[in-house]
């Protein structure tokens, strides 16, 4: 309720004999508001439209957040890496199952590359002063950027395996507290319903973290695109967007993308964010237990024998707030 909603309703349950307090009146309603916004932080980006959104819908759109010159330089820098110009170091290329099958190479073969947050291009985004400050209306001052990757969401060849089963992120995160974790995902080029964009079910970051597991496709599923059993059919709410348009969400929040039903591919640069003050839990035991084996069995198979939280501290970097300040 604003300012002035409050004097037409005084005005009028007074018969315009009372004279509101309007400095007193905006306090307590700035104190209710506030009382009931759990998953964003005070900050002069959002109003508070914007965060009453996010707060019940666990995600907010940005248009043009981003700028296309940074967009093209990342895309030109994933071509490099795909095609074996920039030797891979840290980063982690992830092919296509369908398109391995069918003897594709290059960029033509690869639908992701993750662990890029210490290559010099790419973290030009994921240090991106604009982003990170829409960043911290949910993790707070001190940032701590979690997990990056490029998507490369390739043409579907017919076996559906470019589409991405309805998810929850926390599935792979074994730091808390959710809350105050939140996903950057930017658009490269327009995204829309034929070339696959992201689909989001409102309101259910407000539920718990649910079973995962791949899904029973027919023509299979990429590693590690694990999926809520049995929400297939769920209606949900595809989000089309432009390029350099980037949606910020809750990693609860249930999400997915269909398939690329166009000839081109369509490319989206994300990266999580934490607070630098998440704690690490164990998850053993849990219903993230099976994909920690899995992310624990993928760096051993690279040579590096960490644990779930090794791999994640391993993958991390510190790029907003004290963390910074005391390296």
């Amino acid at each position: 309720m604003t300012t002035e909603r409050l004097q037409v309703l005084y005005k009028h349950i007074s018969g315009g004999k009372v004279k509101l307090n309007l400095t007193h009146a905006e306090k307590i309603v700035s104190q209710n508001y506030h009382d009931q916004l759990r998953y964003t932080l005070d900050n002069p980006l959002l109003n508070y439209e914007q965060r009453r959104f996010y707060e019940e819908n666990g995600y907010i759109v940005i248009p043009k957040l981003i700028e296309d010159s940074l967009l093209d330089e990342c895309c030109r820098r994933f071509v490099d890496y795909c095609d074996g110009v920039i030797p891979k170091g840290g980063a982690t290329l992830m092919k296509d199952i369908s398109l391995l099958k069918k003897g594709a190479r290059g960029v033509y073969l690869y639908n992701k590359i993750q662990d890029i947050l210490f290559d010099e291009i790419f973290e030009k985004y994921f240090f991106h002063s604009q982003l990170l400050d829409y960043v911290s209306c949910f993790t707070g001052p001190n940032i701590r950027a979690m997990h990056s990757m490029l998507i490369n969401k390739p043409p579907d060849s017919g076996a559906l395996t470019s589409r991405h089963p309805l998810h929850q992120d926390l599935y792979y995160f074994p730091f808390r507290p959710a809350d105050r974790i939140v996903a950057a995902w930017t658009a490269m080029e327009p995204v829309t319903t034929s070339n696959g964009c992201l689909v989001v079910l409102p309101g259910t970051h407000k539920g718990e973290l649910l079973q995962h597991d791949y899904p029973s496709w027919e023509g299979g599923v990429n590693k590690a695109y694990h999926g809520i059993q049995g929400c297939d059919d769920y209606e949900t709410v595809p989000l089309p967007m432009d390029k350099g348009d980037t949606v910020f969400f809750h990693p609860l929040l249930i999400h997915g993308s269909g398939i690329n039903k166009t000839p081109g591919f369509r490319k989206a640069i994300s990266c999580h964010y934490s607070t630098s003050d998440c704690k690490y839990i164990d998850v053993y035991g849990t219903v993230q237990e099976k994909i920690a084996k899995e992310i624990e069995e993928m760096a051993a198979a690279k040579g590096l024998p960490l644990t779930i939280e090794e791999v994640w501290r391993y993958r991390s970097r510190p790029v907003r707030g004290y963390e910074l300040i005391n390296i």
